[in-house]
């Protein structure tokens, strides 16, 4: 299995069973007081990389559960487990045991929850003796109950013959292409998108983004189009450091989106990405591969780059990593960053990169940028420059640490991208005291935040729509 491309299989369970490179193990369980009838646990491996593997772990419960413990054995030799979304994980010998984190304990009566995943050494095989709340999930006589295992495993990609779903923003507007300074949809007229943008995923207080519940109810909601997934790549603990866990973690926004029908944005959420060409070309490459097909993919190679040379640091990097897309994908849009916090648009549109359907990165908060910051855009698109806002806020540029809100100015941005067809996405889906993390304490996963608005949120949702 090629890494982070993600399959799914039904396993043969027994202590015979032989380990697979890849594998859902479905174990139904029997009635208790614990734990429903007919609960199901999935593992489902995502990436395999020869020494070890990541896997998400999903419950299915027919009656509803408040909390759950779940406990397994594993049929390969498995070490060095490291979850995420738990508690209390104990990996002894064989035995696996791990109990929810209090925010992703309830399971609805018949509802399958990937409740949370891990990274672990060793090969990807079967689990046996699954219990959920100390109850064997089997046919309630000992004897665990399988279905055949496929002689084939199917791909979970989506499909590129796959429509968008009726009334979504893809259906709608289809593949986008770049049309002077502006963005075109299928049919060739301007298209303006509105969206939000994740966290830096690592740094999510919930997993919000990966979430394909809440991903419909912004979209049906707040009328979002696109989402932009920003994956953190520097910092300690984001995609350097675990390449596996967290490109596995953007294909389930990308699968979510196209499920969806709306745009998303795969952002390489850096600082100084020019100093990670290698990692960022084999990203892109392998992404592009395997999702540039799907016309709801646009590709966002540099965050913001901070003050550092465009023609001789910036410039170069977006070439190589433009040349990786488009290897694979010929035609999806991609932004590319520009200098000093992605402000710098008008120095980019002296010394554009060569190429087809690339747009360029401005970002504005509204406390720190006002009308000098537009006069650089204006040049920019006086030269003929296609931009994109993929992220601002209603505050200053720190994301809004002193929970001011400068709503009169950020008013005249929006109009401003209104007047000149920029799409944007604001920053943040989350929850804390910065005045841009759009929800509050309390906001539940899967949507629902019409009582739970932070922030410039009631701002935001308001141009939303």
């Amino acid at each position: 299995m090629q890494p982070g491309r993600r399959r799914k299989l039904t396993a043969i369970i027994g202590a015979a069973a032989a380990a697979l490179s890849a594998g859902a193990v479905s174990l139904v369980a029997s009635q208790g007081a614990n734990a429903a009838p007919g609960c199901e646990v999935d593992l489902n491996v995502v990436s395999s990389w020869g020494s070890g593997f990541q896997a998400n772990v999903s419950i299915t419960s027919a009656e509803a559960v408040g909390d759950w413990t779940v406990e397994w054995d594993f049929t390969s030799a498995v070490s060095g487990i490291s979850a995420w979304n738990v508690t209390g994980q104990t990996l002894s010998g064989s035995h696996f045991t791990a109990a929810d984190a209090g925010w992703n304990a309830r399971i609805e009566a018949g509802q399958t929850r990937e409740v949370f995943g891990f990274t672990a050494s060793g090969a990807p095989g079967d689990i046996a003796n699954a219990e959920v709340n100390g109850i064997a999930c089997g046919d309630g006589d000992g004897e665990q109950t399988t279905e055949p295992e496929p002689t084939e495993p199917t791909p979970t990609d989506p499909d590129p013959t796959d429509p968008a779903p009726e009334g979504t923003p893809v259906q709608e507007h289809g593949k986008l292409s770049v049309c002077g300074t502006k963005m075109c949809d299928a049919s060739g007229n301007p298209v303006q998108l509105k969206g939000v943008s994740s966290m830096w995923l690592h740094w999510q207080t919930q997993p919000y983004a990966q979430n394909l519940s809440a991903l419909e109810w912004m979209r049906d909601n707040w009328n979002i189009d696109v989402f932009r997934v920003a994956m953190g790549v520097e910092p300690e603990g984001a995609y350097l450091d675990d390449p596996a866990r967290w490109k596995s973690e953007v294909e389930t926004v990308i699968d979510n989106a196209a499920t969806a029908g709306v745009y998303v944005i795969v952002d390489f959420h850096a600082h100084a990405a020019h100093q990670h060409q290698s990692e960022a070309v084999e990203f892109f490459s392998d992404l592009a591969d395997r999702y540039g097909h799907l016309p709801n993919i646009i590709w966002e190679t540099y965050n913001e780059p901070e003050q550092v040379s465009w023609s001789g640091q910036v410039k170069p990097y977006h070439q190589a990593t433009v040349a990786a897309i488009r290897q694979h994908d010929p035609d999806n849009l991609i932004i590319l960053g520009t200098p000093t916090w992605s402000q710098d648009v008008d120095v980019a549109a002296a010394d554009p990169v060569a190429g087809t359907n690339l747009m360029y990165t401005l970002h504005f908060y509204s406390c720190t940028h006002a009308q000098w910051n537009r006069d650089k855009a204006n040049t920019a698109i006086s030269r003929g420059l296609p931009i994109f806002v993929t992220e601002w806020g209603a505050s200053a540029a720190d994301g809004g640490l002193d929970g001011r809100l400068c709503l009169d100015e950020a008013q005249r941005w929006v109009d401003w991208m209104e007047a000149n067809g920029i799409s944007w996405a604001a920053w943040k889906l989350d929850v804390g005291n910065d005045s841009t993390n759009l929800l509050s304490a309390g906001a539940p996963l899967n949507g629902g935040w019409n009582n739970h608005l932070h922030g410039h949120a009631p701002f935001v949702v308001e141009n939303l729509k």
